[in-house]
C-alpha cells in the first residue's frame, strides 16, 4: 500500500459537497463548521463527508447523551471490562467470565421487520464473540402497537421470525425476553437484542489497534451496497418516507455468521491477532476509526482492496456499507498467512486492506488516490456535544393525576381479561419459534422470571433477564428508572442467582424535545441510583433516540439486561407451582398501588396516576432473602409480582410454563394482611418489591425467619391445590374462584387467536 500526504481528491463521478448535500447527510451548521476546522478550512470530499455523517450520527457519537451516561456507576470488583468496548465483561468463579451486551435495531425493523430483527441478532452476537466469548444465550425485548392493527401483526410476525431464524441457525439458545403491545409503539416498534457469552478471563481481547506497521484485514462476507447510511437512518425520526429506506436495511446470513463465529474464536485463541472488531453500525468506517482512536494511532485503508460483491463500488459506498457478517482484524505482518489458513478452514477469506500508521490520521486511498485524510482522534471524539433543555411537560404532570372514569369491574372478569391481554398472555407463540435448548446447557428456558444456563462443566450457572415497565417510566421517569433495575434484579434473584451487573438499551424519542430529554435524564438518574444501591455496575449498552413517528414519541423505554451468578446451578428455582400441598407465601409489603397498573391500562384505558415508589434498600434485602432461601433449598418456586399484581401472579403460578403438562389449583386467604387495602388493590395493585413463593410446609417457619432477618414479612397465604384444580381467593366473606384449566386456555390462546386474523402475512 502506498501512503500519500497529498490533499484528498474527490473520487471520479462523486457529487461535489454543497450545502444541500451537507443537509442530506444530517449534519447541522455547527457540525459542518467543526468539520471545516478539522480539515483546515478545505471542503471535504464526499467520502469524507459520508465518514463524518456516520461517525457523528447520534447512533455512533452519543452527542446528546454522553454527559448523562458518564454519571452511571461502571466500576466494581466483578468488572473485567466496562463501557467502551464491544461488550461488557464480568468475572465469574474458577477463572471464567461472562460477556454481555444489548442493542437496538428499531428503525430497520420498522421498514423491513424480518431482516431488521434478524440482523439485530447477528450484530449483538458479533459484539460478544469479538471479546473472545462463545455466545451461550440470546434474549430480546420486542415492543409493537396493538395486535388489532394488521400492520402491527405484520411487524410482530416478521420480527419474531427474524429473531428465531437467525438465532436458531447460528445455534445459540434464546432463553428469555419480553414482548409488549401498547399504542405508544404503533408508529415505531422496538427490537432490542441481547447476547450473553462465556470466556476464560485470560482470553479476553479488545478492539484496540496497536503496533505501527501492523496490518488491517477484513474477514468474512464481502461488502455490498446494503445498509449504507444505516447509522444515520437510526438517528432520525421515522416518517411517511421511511419506507423508502428499505434498501438501507442490512441482509443477514446466519450460516456465514456461524462460520465467522468459529473462525473469530480460533483466531483469538491462536494468538495470531492483535485486535478484532465487528463491522456494525457505519461498517468499515466505525470499526477502523474506533480501533485506531482507542489505540492512539492512525490508519490507512485501501478501499480498492476490500472484497466487494458488486462491481463498481465507490470508496464512499465501501466505507459506509453495513453488510453483515464482517470483521476487521489487526495483526502483525508475519501472522497474515496463519490468519488466512485459519479462515480458509472455515470457508472465509481474510484480505489485507490497510495498515496502522504513526501520524494519527485516518486516511482512505482508492486505486492509489487519497480520497479522505482526517485527524483520527477528533474524527471519533470531536463531534460537538449538546446539552438539550430537559423540562417535564404539563401533560406529563397531569398524567400522574389521571384516574379511570370507572373502577367497578368484577374481579372474576378482570383476571380473565388481563390474562387475555397480549402483553400479559403466554408468549408460547413466540417461544415456539426459538430454540431454547440447543447446546444442552439451558437450565431454565423461556417462560420463567429469568433464563439460566450452566457454565460449561462447572457447578455454577448464570441467570439473565431483560426488563422494562415503560408505563411506570412514562408516569415518573425517575421512579420508573429505579423500577426497571429493581424488577430485573428481582427476576434474577427469583432463580436463586445474585445480580452482578447490567447492560442497557435506552429507547427514547427526539432528544431535542425538552419533555423527551427530561424523560431520558430522569430515567438514567433512577437507573444509576438503583445500580449503586445493588452493586450492579453498568457495563455498556446502547442509546436509541429519535424513536418518533408522525403519531408522536414512543413511550420512554429504558430496557435493562441483567446477569447474575447462581453459585449452585442445581439449586435453580423455577417460577411456577410444582407440588400439591406446598405453602404459598407473599414476601414484601402490599399497599394496593394501582397507579400505572396493567389493570387500569388494559381494562380501563387509563395510563395514569403515580407509579409505585421503589424502596431500594428493601429491594436489596429482598434479593438477599431469595438468594439465601434458594441456597438453603427452602423454595419450590418464586415469581416476581409485576403486570397484573397478585391475581395475575397466582394465575401464572397455577397455569405453569408454556409447555406445562397440567395446571395446579391454589387456595389463598388475604384476610388479616393489609386490611386497609381495597380488594382491587390487593388483587391487581403493582406495588414494587414483592415476590410470590411456594415451599414445603416444613420450611415455612425458616423462610419467615430469613425474611424477617432482612426486614421483610413473608405472609402465609394458603396452599397449592391439586392438578387441574381451581384458583380460589378469599378475603373475609368474599370469594373469587376460577378454573385453572380455563385460565390456561385463555392465556395460551390470546396471541395465536389474534395472529390468525388477516394481516400477519408478508406485505
Amino acid at each position: 500500500m502506498t501512503s500519500a500526504a497529498s490533499t484528498p481528491r474527490a473520487f471520479p463521478g462523486e457529487r461535489p459537497v454543497t450545502e444541500a448535500v451537507v443537509r442530506e447527510h444530517k449534519l447541522n451548521a455547527r457540525e459542518y463548521e467543526a468539520i471545516l476546522a478539522l480539515l483546515d478550512g478545505r471542503t471535504p470530499t464526499l467520502t469524507e463527508l459520508g465518514i463524518f455523517s456516520a461517525l457523528w450520527s447520534e447512533h455512533c457519537s452519543y452527542k446528546h447523551t454522553k454527559p448523562v451516561l458518564r454519571r452511571f456507576p461502571v466500576e466494581g470488583p466483578q468488572v473485567l471490562q466496562g463501557p467502551g468496548e464491544n461488550a461488557g465483561v464480568l468475572r465469574l468463579p474458577e477463572g471464567w467470565a461472562v460477556a454481555f451486551k444489548i442493542e437496538s435495531h428499531n428503525h430497520p425493523t420498522a421498514v423491513e421487520p424480518y431482516q431488521g430483527a434478524a440482523t439485530g441478532v447477528g450484530g449483538i452476537l458479533r459484539d460478544v464473540f469479538t471479546m473472545g466469548a462463545r455466545p451461550v444465550a440470546l434474549l430480546n425485548s420486542l415492543r409493537f402497537g396493538p395486535l388489532d392493527d394488521p400492520r402491527n401483526r405484520y411487524l410482530f410476525a416478521g420480527a419474531v421470525k427474524g429473531v428465531g431464524d437467525y438465532g436458531n441457525c447460528v445455534g445459540v439458545p434464546t432463553l428469555g425476553g419480553e414482548v409488549v403491545f401498547a399504542p405508544g409503539y404503533a408508529g415505531n416498534p422496538l427490537v432490542n437484542a441481547m447476547a450473553v457469552g462465556l470466556l476464560r478471563a485470560e482470553e479476553l481481547i479488545t478492539a484496540r489497534a496497536q503496533g505501527v506497521g501492523n496490518l488491517l484485514l477484513t474477514v468474512g462476507a464481502r461488502t455490498g451496497r446494503d445498509g449504507i447510511h444505516g447509522a444515520s437512518f437510526a438517528s432520525e425520526d421515522l416518517s411517511a418516507e421511511s419506507e423508502a429506506r428499505r434498501p438501507q436495511v442490512q441482509v443477514g446470513d446466519p450460516f456465514t455468521e456461524k462460520l465467522l463465529l468459529e473462525a473469530s474464536l480460533e483466531l483469538i485463541r491462536s494468538g495470531t491477532i492483535v485486535a478484532i472488531q465487528d463491522m456494525g453500525a457505519a461498517g468499515l468506517t466505525s470499526s477502523s476509526a474506533e480501533m485506531a482512536a482507542r489505540g492512539g494511532v492512525g490508519v490507512e485503508l485501501d478501499t480498492s482492496a476490500v472484497p466487494t460483491r458488486e462491481a463498481g463500488m465507490t470508496p464512499y459506498e465501501i466505507m459506509l456499507s453495513e453488510s453483515q457478517e464482517r470483521m476487521l482484524v489487526v495483526a502483525e505482518p508475519a501472522q497474515v498467512e496463519a490468519i488466512r489458513a485459519i479462515c480458509q478452514r472455515w470457508d472465509l477469506d481474510a484480505t489485507v486492506v490497510g495498515r496502522v500508521t504513526d501520524d494519527g490520521r485516518y486516511r482512505i486511498i482508492h486505486d492509489g488516490v487519497v480520497v479522505a485524510s482526517i485527524p483520527g482522534q477528533p474524527l471519533v471524539d470531536g463531534c460537538p456535544i449538546y446539552e438539550p433543555e430537559a423540562r417535564e411537560s404539563a401533560e406529563a404532570v397531569a398524567r400522574r393525576s389521571r384516574t379511570p372514569s370507572r373502577d367497578d369491574l368484577d374481579p372474576l372478569e378482570a383476571l380473565e381479561r388481563l390474562l387475555d391481554a397480549p402483553t400479559i398472555a403466554s408468549k408460547r407463540w413466540v417461544f415456539e419459534q426459538y430454540d431454547g435448548t440447543v447446546r444442552g446447557r439451558s437450565v431454565i428456558t423461556p417462560g420463567g422470571d429469568a433464563g439460566v444456563v450452566r457454565v460449561e462443566d462447572t457447578g455454577f450457572g448464570i441467570a439473565m433477564t431483560v426488563d422494562c415497565n415503560a408505563r411506570h417510566v412514562l408516569l415518573d421517569p425517575y421512579e420508573g428508572g429505579k423500577g426497571v433495575v429493581a424488577e430485573a434484579a428481582r427476576n434474577i434473584a427469583c432463580t436463586g442467582a445474585r445480580p452482578l451487573g447490567i447492560t442497557d438499551c435506552l429507547n427514547f424519542g427526539n432528544p431535542e424535545r425538552p419533555e423527551v430529554f427530561h424523560q431520558f435524564v430522569e430515567a438514567c438518574r433512577g437507573i444509576g441510583d438503583a445500580c449503586l444501591a445493588f452493586g450492579t455496575p453498568v457495563t455498556g449498552g446502547n442509546v436509541s433516540l429519535y424513536n418518533q413517528s408522525p403519531t408522536g414519541a414512543i413511550d420512554p423505554t429504558p430496557t435493562v439486561g441483567m446477569v447474575g451468578l447462581l453459585e449452585d446451578v442445581t439449586a435453580a428455582v423455577g417460577s411456577h407451582f410444582t407440588t400439591e400441598g406446598d405453602a404459598i407465601l407473599l414476601i414484601g409489603r402490599t399497599a394496593g398501588h394501582l397507579g400505572g397498573s396493567a389493570y387500569w391500562a388494559e381494562l380501563l384505558d387509563c395510563v395514569g396516576g403515580p407509579p409505585p415508589p421503589v424502596d431500594l434498600e428493601a429491594e436489596r434485602g429482598l434479593q438477599e432473602v431469595l438468594v439465601r432461601a434458594a441456597a438453603g433449598r427452602l423454595l419450590r418456586s418464586a415469581h416476581d409480582l409485576s403486570d397484573g399484581g397478585l391475581a395475575v401472579a397466582l394465575a401464572e403460578c397455577c397455569i405453569g410454563g408454556p409447555w406445562a403438562n397440567a395446571t395446579f389449583g391454589a387456595t389463598v386467604d388475604l384476610a388479616r394482611h393489609a386490611d386497609a387495602v381495597s380488594d382491587l388493590g390487593w388483587l391487581f395493585g403493582e406495588d414494587a418489591g414483592r415476590v410470590l413463593v411456594s415451599c414445603a410446609p416444613e420450611h415455612v417457619a425458616a423462610l419467615q425467619a430469613l425474611a424477617a432477618e432482612h426486614g421483610h414479612g413473608a405472609h402465609y397465604l394458603g396452599l397449592v391445590g391439586p392438578a387441574e384444580g381451581e384458583l380460589i381467593i378469599r378475603r373475609d366473606e368474599r370469594r373469587w374462584q376460577w378454573s385453572t384449566r380455563r385460565l390456561r386456555a385463555i392465556h395460551l390462546e390470546a396471541i395465536p387467536r389474534r395472529m390468525a386474523a388477516p394481516g400477519a402475512a408478508e406485505e
